[in-house]
């Protein structure tokens, strides 16, 4: 078990997009009340006086969509100037990333990941849910501004869902060549989602790895990053291939990290709540931050212990959500 110093924060649960994988239509979608999120103050100060205590230096700011918090810049400049941060990212759907790139990173972030499904504008709209609205144009823009004033490494995300948008494996994983983007396809995973595509499952890396190797060929690789990702790259290419394979490959073994959502939660493991902490209730309650501090440690202690694989569907402490809810 690698030391989990990695902690993926949630600053907001809402999105402006409905992904099919993540928001399925129909879903019933409780959405956490704007006075039990996080406040920055509560956030910075679980940061500093919890998680820096119990080893965490590595953070990645997600959401729902972390760009529809209004006060993100500043919480990434908090973030970004504590002594103890080693490492700060950020995941987004790159809606608002034209107009933010320049502000983001002059507050302090380098790392980003953005999520582009498809190179085809109407499947893309499709897969993110928009009815009679276009948005690949604008988060392409995003991409291009984010490269543009520097971000490295710059990555986009794929979610590779069988007869939806494998077939553009190759396209997608082109864009690693001319440029310093690194392309990272992660299997679909049925999250409260179940039979949205039917009974076409996921598709592994592995026979992603094929198609792509057959093409170009592909050799290792490495990028900066505190995930779970294989790396591989195009012989040649400036950028890499990342492959998490979550379905067909487990790593468990390797994760680094845990989860804070947007209400406060702190959680083991994406799809496995066993040991979660109600950080929020314990400031709010005006507890001793001493208590947080060995809750946490606790929940680090057994975190060997906790693996998605191998949980009971049918008992107590398991996701019912999708991920939207989770935070990714």
């Amino acid at each position: 078990m690698n030391r989990v110093d990695y902690l993926r924060i949630s600053l907001i649960d809402r999105c402006n997009f409905q992904c099919q994988y993540c928001m399925p239509e129909g879903a019933d979608l409780a959405y956490v009340q704007r006075q039990d999120i996080l406040t920055q103050d509560e956030l910075l100060r679980l940061i500093r006086e919890v998680f820096i205590p119990c080893g965490f230096t590595r953070f990645r700011l997600t959401g729902g969509e972390p760009l529809l918090r209004p006060d993100v810049v500043q919480i990434v400049g908090a973030i970004a100037r504590l002594p103890q941060t080693q490492d700060l990212a950020m995941t987004t759907n790159g809606f608002r990333l034209a107009e933010m790139a320049q502000d983001l990173y002059d507050a302090g972030l380098r790392r980003i990941n953005i999520s582009l499904d498809s190179l085809d504008a109407s499947i893309f709209d499709t897969i993110i849910g928009n009815k009679g609205k276009t948005r690949w144009q604008q988060v392409w823009s995003g991409i291009q501004t984010a490269y543009t004033v520097g971000f490295d490494p710059l990555k986009l995300n794929v979610v590779v869902v069988p007869g939806v948008n494998d077939h553009e494996v190759l396209d997608l994983a082109a864009l690693s060549i001319e440029r310093a983007w690194h392309v990272r396809f992660i299997e679909f995973m049925p999250i409260g989602n179940a039979g949205l595509f039917g009974d076409r499952g996921w598709v592994s890396s592995e026979e992603l790895r094929q198609r792509i190797r057959a093409r170009w060929g592909l050799s290792e690789g490495e990028v900066r990053g505190n995930g779970p990702a294989d790396v591989f790259q195009i012989p040649g290419a400036k950028g890499t291939l990342g492959f998490i394979s979550q379905m067909s490959e487990c790593f468990c073994d390797r994760c680094n990290r845990m989860r804070l959502s947007a209400d406060g939660w702190l959680r083991p493991c994406l799809l496995n709540e066993s040991g979660q902490i109600d950080l929020k209730t314990l400031l709010r309650e005006g507890r001793s931050l001493h208590d947080a501090r060995q809750a946490v440690q606790h929940l680090l202690d057994i975190k060997p212990d906790i693996n998605f694989k191998e949980r009971d569907p049918g008992t107590e402490g398991i996701y019912n959500r999708t991920m939207s809810q989770i935070g990714g």
